[in-house]
Formats: C-alpha cells, structure tokens, sequence
C-alpha cells in the first residue's frame, strides 16, 4: 500500500490503501456516496503541506483533491472568484489575471506566505492568514462554498445559506465535508512600494503602527537567527508595503529570493546563521523603493526538497571547512565534520498580545538557547481578530510569531523539538496568547484545552454532523485521544485495509491512483 508523507517535515508517513484523484465534481461525490455506502472513512489532502495529520488517515482511502483546479467565473461587478478548491495560489492568481483580459483591476487580498503550491480547500480548512496588517483570517474572504457533505450532498454554504455549518467548515480541518469550490471575495489590484527598516524588537510595535497610519497594507518582521549572538530574535528586518499611484512604474525584479539565492541563503542558516541574516539583511535593504503589483508581491520561493538539498550542500568535500563565509555562494562550499540524520524544518507558531511581544520573545531567546534547537528563519507579523469562526485561533488583535526549528529525524531530535515547542506554547498561554493548532501535534491535553477550550464543543458538533466519521484524519484521532482517550474508528466504520475483497472507493477513469 502507499505510504504518503506532508512535503514540508517529512514527519507524518501515512499508510493508505490507495489514493484518488477525482477531476470533476462529480467523482468526487461519487467516491463519498460508495464510501458512505460500504461504512468507511475518507481522507483529504490538497497540496500536502499540513505537518499535523489533518490531511491523511492512516488505513483509509485518501482522496487528492489537486486535479480539481479549474476558474469557474470571475464577477468583475462584485469582485468575486468561483474557483474549485484543489486550486493552488498560484493558479488562483493566474485565474484572476486570465478572466480579467481587458485589465486587471481585482486580487486576492491575501494568502499563506512561504509556499504557493497550498491548495485553496486546505487554506480555507485552517483559515490561513498572510501578511496583512489589518487583516482578520482568510475566512474575512470567503463569500460561500460548495460542501460535499458526509452524506455526499452537494450543499452551498455562506453566511446566509446553511450558516449553522459556515463557521464549522472554514477552520474546521477537513472534518465537515471537501469544498469543492469556493468563492474568493477579492480585492482592488494595487501598487506597492516595499519600505525596508534594520530595528530592533523594541521598535517593532510602534514601527509596525507608524507604517499602518502612513497606509501599509502588508507587512512582517523576519528576526535573527544565530544564538550566540545579542541580535538573536530581537534585530530584525521590517519590510512592509504602501500604496502608490497607479501610474508608478512597475519595479521588473521579482519580490522574493531567486531560487538558487534562497537555497544559498537556507544552506548559510544552517552553517553560519549570523552571516545568512547579514546577507538577507543586506538583500532587503537593496529592494527598498521597489514597486510591486499587491498580488504577485506575495508569491513566494519554496522548494519542498529543499532540505535534502542543504543536507548534500553541506556535506560537500571542502578543504577549510571552518574558514568563515563571505557570500552566500560560498555557502555551498562548506562541509560539516560528521554526517547528520535526515533532518527538516518544523513550523509552529504562537500568538501574543502585541503589548507582551518583547516579554514573549525573551522567554523564547531563553527557551532556544536552552534546548539547543535550532530556529533556522523565522517571523513575526499582525493579526486582526477573527469574529466569525467556530474554533478561532486569532481570537484577539495578535501579534503573530512564527519558528522554523530544525528537527533530526530521530527519536531524541524529535523529542528535543516537542519539548520546545510546548515550552513556547505555555509562554504564549502565561501570557494569554494562543498558538496554532494543527502545525503538530505535541500540544499537551492542558495546553489544548488552556489555548482552544470550545475543543470540546467543536469534537461535539464533529459528532453531530459527521457521527459515521466519513471524514477522518489523524489530528482528529489524536485530538479525541488525547481529550477524551478515545481516537479509534467509531463503531460501525471500517479501516479500509489491504485485506477487503475490493477497494475502499471506486477509481474513475481518468482518475489514476497513485503510489505517493
């Protein structure tokens, strides 16, 4: 059977009978309907970058949804774009621009940032946010859905229509039934000038209000990275961006990183973290002044191989493996002196009151230092406070702060990344933060129900909506495990494993499974 895997840590290998590539609407009911019919569970994944298990069920069919990408309409009088959910962002964004051929006036107002290849279903099922600095979560920009439900009805969802199950599906994780299409509230198409700052933390908060009373709309705070050194998490580059006229010449360079510059820059953190934010620094600086469209400014460089790259970067033969670096294309030459274990990045990420920014960031200088775990890039950003989801994880104006922590692939690197990540947890929590739900799943029962305590109301609507568990994952057993020690299959669903007679969902033609 195939073993799938989230494409970012590499941490979830996931068995599963087969898994299925629906391209219409269509198929993807029908495979609902045939798994409603023989009392099995489903699994759905979009662009496989979920790092908690909300995407794949071990022993249950998994379904792909990547196929199901196609622009439906764009309502040039509202703003609005119907596009199915399988939709990555960059498709999203090329959606726009294509049902706009006689100019380009409306944009998406905000996406996840670091990756693109996120699908729109998985960005609406956590309630993504982006860089904003006056933004509530993306739930802010959904119009309404289609919902294939756990009885494989088509059903439209809105604020308006089924509004009982609206804030259940956008940060409900997958457990309420696949969106099949969704429709974006969009916004005016803007030029942006990037401003760039070099400050320090105790800056941040009033620059971050001085660049929103001058009209910033976007905006983040990227900390240094060594250690060793006074600078670490609280230096840092500010970038925020502020509308121009629009008859302000377009800059011709790209927003982000090339992808051979990143990769350097990735492979530089890894050996010589001082040196990488000089250099990122020094990258940032260059770019200030420079004129970007709103929506094609954040898109980014993501590699999900990355790691593997880096592992064999820094493991090339070099005769001076300690001499300093002095470009970030010097990077690729240096070595380690021993091999490491494979090794990735591990996201989790926190939310504070912006008053209790330097406090939290202090005990996170002490908390990494400590352990020894080390943050390879990271970023602090705002968030406005989500009014309308079930399960909010903004449920305040935040600030938001977000680690990259580089995890061996052993049990004690593993177990050294858990401990920090719940230790940042209670100092976020002591200070009446928060932290995201679904990055992993090393949140302590205390921890889950201290930061997210309607858990267990939302486990009660899952069972009052979906009590067959159509819709199944492995956040969602280890989120039942963990508050109420139970996790297992509900009684009368069956595992779909390898020795049924037939298979757990039917495959369509043109739909292959695949061996992923």
């Amino acid at each position: 059977m195939p073993v799938v895997n989230d494409v970012h840590s590499r941490l979830n290998p996931t068995t599963v009978p087969e898994v299925l590539r629906p391209e219409t609407t269509e198929e993807l009911r029908a495979i609902v309907a045939m798994a409603v019919a023989r009392g099995q569970s489903l699994a759905v994944c979009g662009g496989r970058h979920a790092m908690g298990g909300q995407q794949f069920a071990s022993g249950h069919a998994l379904i792909d949804t990547s196929s199901l990408n196609r622009p439906i309409a764009l309502d040039a009088r509202r703003g609005l774009l119907t596009i199915e959910a399988g939709a990555n962002w960059q498709q999203i964004i090329r959606a726009t621009h294509d049902l706009q051929p006689g100019g380009i006036s409306w944009a998406v107002r905000q996406k996840q940032t670091g990756a693109d290849s996120l699908s729109l279903g998985g960005s609406i099922a956590c309630n993504a946010h982006g860089r904003g600095l006056r933004f509530p979560p993306l739930i802010n920009d959904i119009e309404s859905l289609d919902l294939i439900t756990p009885d494989a009805d088509l059903i439209s969802v809105s604020r308006t229509s089924h509004a009982d199950l609206f804030p259940l599906v956008v940060g409900g994780y997958g457990l309420f039934g696949i969106i099949a299409r969704a429709t974006l509230r969009l916004t005016p198409r803007r030029k942006l000038r990037r401003v760039v700052d070099i400050i320090d933390l105790d800056d941040a908060t009033s620059a971050f209000w001085r660049r929103i009373d001058q009209g910033c709309l976007y905006g983040d705070f990227q900390y240094a990275i060594d250690p060793s050194d006074d600078s670490f998490l609280r230096r840092g580059v500010m970038a925020c961006y502020q509308p121009v006229p629009d008859d302000t010449p377009i800059d011709s360079a790209d927003a982000g990183l090339p992808k051979d510059a990143w990769l350097e820059l990735l492979t530089l953190a890894h050996r010589d973290p001082r040196e990488a934010f000089r250099r990122y620094s020094l990258h940032y600086l260059a770019s200030h002044g420079r004129v970007y469209w709103s929506d094609t400014m954040q898109l980014s460089t993501y590699i999900p191989t990355y790691s593997s790259w880096v592992e064999a970067s820094l493991r090339d033969a070099d005769p001076h493996p300690h001499a300093p670096s002095h470009s970030i294309g010097a990077a690729r030459r240096r070595s380690v002196p021993r091999p490491h274990p494979d090794r990735s990045l591990m996201i989790t990420e926190l939310y504070v009151p912006p008053g209790e920014l330097n406090t939290f960031m202090a005990h996170a200088r002490r908390i990494l230092r400590q352990s020894g775990v080390q943050d390879i890039y990271g970023t602090i950003r705002a968030i406005r406070k989500d009014t309308e989801s079930f399960l909010p994880w903004a449920k305040d104006d935040s600030a938001c702060i977000i680690f990259n922590l580089l995890t061996e692939h052993t049990s004690a690197g593993i177990e050294r990344t858990r401990k920090a990540c719940r230790a940042l947890i209670d100092a976020a929590a002591d200070l009446g933060g928060s932290f995201y739900l679904t990055y992993h799943r090393w949140a302590s029962r205390e921890q889950l129900l201290r930061c997210h305590p309607r858990l267990p109301e939302f486990l009660k609507h899952k069972e009052r909506h979906d009590p067959r568990h159509v819709f199944e994952s492995d956040w969602h057993r280890h989120l039942r495990r963990t508050l109420h020690g139970t996790g297992l299959t509900p009684p009368g669903t069956r595992s779909c494993s390898s020795s049924l007679p037939r298979p757990a969902v039917p495959s369509f033609p043109g739909s292959p499974r695949t061996q992923s």
